[in-house]
Order: structure tokens, then sequence, then C-alpha cells
């Protein structure tokens, strides 16, 4: 064989990989992703194995279980979770931190309609990740001010770092590791968050932002360059930190049919007592006190209340929540033409 280092490695990883990249190519000229980048050195390290039996997978005790691998053998791993029956495939990944991660492909159920009726808006923001129109205000957690402070210095400290150096590598490490953290704390925010709203309510409601758009650069071109670069920025991580989209990603998947996604036009000026629109009505960040009828409120719950009750005219409108049936109907042109 020419290469020897591909006989050393399982063919099964590399028949994946090749099915996987196919894939990828297939999903962006069908337009629904974007197109496949090189891979980058620790960055979505991994391989997938397919045609799992059922003894590759076994349980050693209470807190720890293990895999085979092809070309490896028995791999330990700590049994977070119990594995699904009749898995058929599992991938093997490797974070920025150096953390190895097996997760086991299987569709889990969505949780159960509590049936109670009752509905939610949610608002997403950057000073509050998530407004209920019940009044509850949830924040995505993030690194402390004492991490914060750490990583400032380590960022400071891989400027002056020579490239390819030990190091550099080391202080890569170490942000690396500070990275995960935050991002495991969202994570398990998203998931309790998500869950908690799918099982208290039978229809959630939230605005369908752009958040693609909304996060774009404003850098520019060398020819016409952006403005408030610096701010643009800024406010592009706190959206990013906020975990908008995985937040609403999560609640489709556990709530499927039972997200609605209104329009966010006005949701923020509106008042949610009397209906009038009126900018200066939003005093500050966090106050709302319209000057119509003097309702006094959090901004970001009145914008909460907004939007259920928009999503509650929009059901109406047309065809009720899922979980009920089909309630009203909008009247339909071609048949109003018919005559």
């Amino acid at each position: 064989m020419e290469s020897e280092w591909l006989r050393a490695g399982s063919i099964v990883v590399q028949q994946q990989a090749l099915k996987d990249f196919a894939q990828a190519m297939a999903n962006f000229f069908g337009g629904t992703h974007r197109r496949p980048t090189w891979r980058k050195r620790g960055q979505g390290e991994g391989f997938r194995i397919v045609a799992v039996k059922a003894g590759d997978v076994r349980r050693l005790s209470g807190n720890v279980g293990a895999v085979k691998v092809p070309k490896v053998g028995w791999v330990r791993f700590r049994w977070s979770r119990a594995v699904p029956d009749g898995v058929k495939s599992y991938r093997i990944t490797r974070d920025r931190a150096g953390r190895w991660h097996v997760a086991f492909a299987a569709i889990p159920d969505p949780i159960p309609v509590p049936g109670t009726g009752e509905a939610v808006g949610v608002d997403r923001g950057v000073a509050v990740s998530a407004a209920l129109s019940t009044g509850e205000m949830l924040n995505a957690p993030g690194l402390r001010d004492p991490e914060k402070v750490r990583l400032l210095r380590l960022l400071r400290k891989l400027a002056r770092a020579k490239r390819g150096s030990n190091r550099r590598g080391k202080v890569k490490r170490a942000i690396a590791k500070l990275k995960a953290r935050e991002t495991d704390r969202r994570k398990d925010w998203v998931e309790k968050t998500s869950t908690d709203l799918a099982r208290r309510f039978d229809v959630i409601a939230v605005e369908d932002l752009k958040i693609r758009n909304m996060t774009t650069s404003a850098k520019g071109t060398i020819e016409a360059r952006g403005r408030n670069v610096r701010q643009k920025a800024g406010r592009n991580r706190l959206i990013m930190a906020a975990a908008w989209g995985q937040l609403v990603q999560r609640l489709e998947h556990k709530a499927p049919e039972r997200v609605a996604k209104v329009n966010p036009a006005f949701t923020s000026q509106r008042c949610s007592a009397c209906g009038i629109v009126d900018a200066k009505s939003r005093e500050s960040q966090a106050d709302f006190r319209c000057r119509s009828c003097g309702y006094a409120c959090n901004a970001d719950v009145n914008a909460a209340r907004n939007i259920k009750l928009a999503a509650g005219h929009a059901v109406s409108a047309r065809e009720g929540p899922r979980v009920a049936g089909p309630v009203h109907r909008e009247p339909q042109r071609d048949l109003l033409l018919v005559g």
C-alpha cells in the first residue's frame, strides 16, 4: 500500500469522513448550509463510528462505561447519562481544552405537553438573556469576575508569546480551558431553561430574529470601511453569549410544533396594556412607562407580554395551537372570489 498511515487507521472512520463530506456538499448546494471549510488544528477534531453492535457498549460501574473503538480496543468513559437501547453509531470528539467526548446518536422523545393551556412569551436580550411574560428574568451564566481577570491576563500573555513556542501553546491551552468552562455553563443553562419552559407551558412564543444578520461584522471593505466596528463587535459577542439561537433550537427539539415565532416589529415599543406604540415610552433599557395609559413595567417583561399577545392573535387567526387542534382559519381569497 502506498500510504501506510491509511492502513493503520480504521476503514470505518475513513469511509464516514468521505460520507460526511459528501453530505456537507449536498447541504451546501441545497441551500441549507454554508460551504464546508478546511479542518483546523484543534477545532472539530473527531471521528464517527457506525454499525455499532449491542455488545460494543457496556457499563462497568455506576459512573464508568466502556465503548469498543475499532483499531483501538475498549475505551473507558464517564457514564454521565443512560445510553439508549438500539444505538447504531457514536462520535468521538476532542475540544480545544483537550477533553475527549463520546456522543451516541439517538433522537430523544419530546417533552409531553402539560395540557394546562398556558402560553408564555420570551423576549431575548443582551442585558437580560430571557425575560418571560410571567415576570421572570433569566440570565445565561458566563465567567465570574476573577475568571475574567485571569482571561484578560492570559490574552495579554498570549500576545507577547512567540509563535510556535511551548510557552504559547501552554497559554493557549489555559485560555481554551476557561472558554470551555464558559461554554459548558451556557449549554447547561440552555438545557435547563428549555426543559423548564417545555414542561410548564403549552405554547412558547419567541421573536423571529435573524440572528445571523444581526451578528454580521461591521468591518466593511478597504474602500468602504465600516463605522463603530468595535462597538458592533462587542454587541455581537454579547448576543452570542446570551445564547439566543441555542435556546430556541433546543425549545424546538423538546417542544416540537409548540414554539410560535412572531414578528419582532414594535414589541419593545408597544404597551402590553393598551396597545399604543410609542418609542418614547421606553424610558431606558430596563424601564417602560406608557405615556397614554400610565402602565409601568420592566421593559423586557413588557416586550415578552407583547410577544405572547402577538402569538395569541396569530394562533387565533389561523389554526390554534397544534396541541389543541384547529380552531379558526383566515378567509381564503380564492374561495371568496368563487361565485
